[in-house]
């Protein structure tokens, strides 16, 4: 736990102080770089680290440092090996430590070039460091010292057992006492909807909070009754150490992570700020557009809407490729392959949607219908009730609502009724069959008395009559009228052909719409006293 304190402390300080050399590296501490790059371990004894050692190609440092600490181990176990007289021992190649007969460990000049000193120093040092070994191994093994140790682990277990019960209670009242605190407030404030809505995310955060305070307390809690209890017995400190490292390792790496990130945080954070104000900007003054209080020569006020929309996607665009280099692990492989898995998705599932976003800026800035517009899609008939990107909404006259995707808007022919409707009208043409025995003028006559009979329609532009077709056995006459909106086309319609109907069989006029084989004895006419024929009734003055 010490160490990992300590490789924490040092890195730390090596960020504040800006990358500076640590003492006895480089040129002036007569190391060589190249010699960091040799495989090391380090020998380690009852969790505790004596010293590093280096390997070779035929002996790994991992395989070295086993051997030692073996024979560290046996030493300390044999009653007739005396710590304080172990011994260096010069040697063709180098110098051997030896207790007795018994090596433990054997020191080259590659050892002590590592350690920047003379063999002779490094294998005192290490002398040293393995007599003080052997005697705390020993040390620890008494049974008053196994006694005493289980004694502490005990109190620390109790200790953290209380621990445990003390903030499970503490936090068990604050989520109460937040509970009756806001409950009550939302309870207050329920003829008020919106202000209880922002109190009860408010009420869920805290909350949440105090189960992650909670969290967060019983894992430490956790972690020191390990490291204490672990710690107290020389079989399962190494257990101790490693936890520690295990959890501390990653919080340092992320602290350094942290530290590091700052500035660029900073300039995202700013980057932010930035494009959200002019984001803001930009829709107050779209707003304005639509709304009419800001002019555009030739720009529609429909047009707002859809062009802030790509205004803010191009703006947004550009502070994204602003910020992704400043992002963490922006030039990671990890991240390359998401974006390019991310950009396959979006490639094969979105060709549709992006079909028919083209369309309905297509649609919106072509300025093929409107909202309110009457238009004719296919088989579809009715009023524009909403435009958006992807999809058009129609009420049709028997109060339907169909969604039609814009791409399909786009490959079929629209018929507008309503756009120059509102300029001159919109004609309105039906068709009747009349014998060729019927004077054609006074069928003309009819028909414009029918025209000028039926409410809604405009008078300027007048009607007219066209002789469409000679056909076999009749006249198909055509009367063109003129409405000033093209809502309510079907009832237009419908009231049209009445008057044709009343005024022709005023005039006792036959229609032979569509054809016939023969004339009939009786016109097939119906006289004005039999127009209200029950159960049919007379208009009422007014309706």
């Amino acid at each position: 736990m010490a160490r990992t304190w300590r490789l924490l402390g040092a890195g730390v300080l090596g960020v504040l102080l800006g990358g500076l050399p640590l003492a006895g590296t480089g040129a002036e501490g007569g190391t060589d770089t190249a010699e960091f790059e040799v495989e090391t371990a380090p020998v380690r004894l009852d969790g505790r680290t004596l010293f590093i050692v280096r390997g070779t190609t035929s002996r790994p440092a991992q395989v070295r440092a086993a051997s030692i600490v073996q024979r560290i181990a046996d030493a300390a176990e044999d009653p007739a090996v005396d710590a304080a007289a172990l011994t260096v021992v010069t040697e063709p190649v180098g110098l051997s430590i030896r207790a007795g007969s018994h090596l433990l460990l054997f020191v080259t000049e590659a050892d002590a070039r590592i350690e920047a000193m003379t063999p002779q120093v490094l294998a005192e040092f290490h002398r040293r460091q393995i007599a003080e070994s052997i005697d705390r191994y020993r040390a620890e093994r008494t049974p008053e010292r196994v006694l005493a140790s289980a004694g502490l682990a005990v109190l620390g277990t109790a200790i953290a057992a209380g621990a445990s019960l003390l903030f499970g209670w503490l936090l068990r009242r604050l989520d109460a006492l937040l509970e009756r605190r806001y409950a009550a407030r939302i309870e207050s404030l329920s003829a008020k909807l919106g202000d209880a809505m922002r109190v009860a995310p408010m009420l869920r955060a805290m909350q949440g909070s105090v189960r992650a305070a909670r969290i967060v307390i019983f894992v430490a809690i956790g972690v020191i009754w390990f490291d204490v209890v672990l710690g107290q017995f020389p079989w399962t400190r190494w257990l101790s150490d490693d936890l520690a490292q295990l959890i501390l390792d990653p919080l340092a790496t992320i602290a350094l992570g942290i530290a590091e990130f700052i500035p660029n945080l900073l300039f995202l954070v700013v980057l932010a700020i930035v494009t959200r104000f002019g984001i803001r900007m930009l829709r107050l003054y779209f707003d304005a557009v639509e709304q009419g209080r800001v002019r555009l020569q030739h720009f529609e006020r429909e047009w707002a809407l859809p062009s802030y929309k790509i205004v803010r996607t191009v703006v947004l665009a550009v502070a994204l490729v602003m910020a992704y280099p400043y992002l963490p692990g922006s030039g990671s492989e990890a991240l390359k392959g998401l974006s390019v898995f991310a950009g396959l998705l979006l490639s094969l599932g979105a060709s549709s949607s992006v079909a028919n976003l083209i369309a309905g800026y297509l649609t919106t800035f072509g300025r093929v219908f409107r909202v309110g517009d009457l238009i004719k899609v296919g088989d579809v008939m009715g009023q524009v009730t909403q435009v958006r990107l992807l999809t058009t909404r129609v009420r049709t006259i028997r109060n339907e609502e169909v969604t039609i995707p814009n791409a399909t808007i786009m490959s079929s022919s629209v018929t507008n009724y309503s756009a120059l409707a509102r300029e001159k009208g919109l004609i309105l043409q039906t068709e009747v069959g009349i014998g060729y025995e019927v004077p054609w003028r006074q069928v003309h006559a009819m028909l414009l008395e029918a025209a000028r009979r039926t409410p809604g329609l405009m008078t300027d532009p007048a009607p007219f009559v066209w002789q469409r077709q000679l056909g076999d056995f009749a006249v198909a006459y055509q009367l063109n009228v003129h409405k000033e909106v093209a809502e309510a086309l079907p009832a237009a319609y419908s009231a049209l052909h009445q008057n044709i109907l009343d005024v022709f069989n005023e005039f006792g006029v036959q229609i032979m719409t569509p054809a016939y084989e023969g004339d009939p004895e009786q016109p097939k006419i119906v006289a004005k006293e039999q127009w209200f024929t029950a159960p049919a009734q007379p208009a009422r003055p007014g309706n």
